[in-house]
């Protein structure tokens, strides 16, 4: 199983909402990674996103779910930002398969940092994104 990790808005989304598809399974994956010591890691657009779609007080409790290290929220530059829009272009086709920042950010950091493994919803989405090497996401 993985040892390292993304993590999308949707699942953390699903964890921390109320009656939410899929909640039991994220809530399990996410107390195995915190016994198993895997390193969750996400961005800022993803943790904004998951926080609008949260209700109070929901959003309050994974905000200090966060705080208290339950993923870590990777820092990026503004230049950084450039090549998060060539991939936004790239991979907007359609408004029905438009790429947002939260998964651009999540594309870029996943080339930053070699971690293919991720927690999403998105399927869809995930499974046709790929790094700048070719390689494909394991979703999780």
């Amino acid at each position: 199983m993985a040892s390292a990790a993304l993590v999308d808005a949707g699942p953390i989304v699903a964890a921390f909402g109320l009656h939410q598809k899929r909640a039991s399974h994220y809530q399990s994956m996410f107390k195995l990674a915190s016994q198993q010591q895997w390193s969750l890691a996400t961005t800022w657009p993803c943790i904004a996103e998951a926080s609008h779609l949260l209700a109070p007080p929901q959003n309050m409790t994974m905000l200090r779910w966060v705080a208290g290290g339950g993923v870590s929220v990777f820092p990026f530059s503004q230049e950084a930002l450039a090549p998060m829009v060539d991939l936004m272009r790239r991979y907007t086709e359609t408004p029905k398969t438009r790429m947002d920042l939260a998964d651009a950010s999540l594309v870029w950091l996943a080339a930053d940092s070699g971690v293919t493994q991720i927690m999403t919803m998105d399927v869809r989405d995930f499974s046709r994104y790929r790094l700048p090497d070719g390689r494909a996401f394991e979703i999780l």
